[in-house]
C-alpha cells in the first residue's frame, strides 16, 4: 500500500504529484493493468520469451557497434 505523509505547508497539488510519482515507481498500476484480465500460462511463457529475445537481441547489438 502506497502511503504519503504531508509535510508542513504542502499544497495539495505538490502532495498529489508525490503520491503519482510514488505510485509509478512502485509499479501499481502496470500491475492493476496487467492483472485486470486473466492470461493463461502459455500466453505468459510466450511474453517472457519474447521480452527475452528482444533484450538479448538489443545487447548483441549494443556489443557489435562498441567494436567498431
Amino acid at each position: 500500500m502506497t502511503q504519503v505523509r504531508v509535510h508542513d505547508g504542502e499544497s495539495f497539488d505538490s502532495l498529489l504529484r508525490r503520491f503519482k510519482k510514488k505510485v509509478m515507481r512502485d509499479r501499481v498500476l502496470s500491475e492493476s493493468r496487467r492483472r485486470r484480465f486473466f492470461e493463461k500460462p502459455s500466453v505468459i511463457r510466450k511474453r517472457k520469451k519474447a521480452a527475452k529475445l528482444r533484450k538479448s537481441r538489443k545487447q548483441t547489438y549494443k556489443d557489435r557497434r562498441r567494436k567498431y
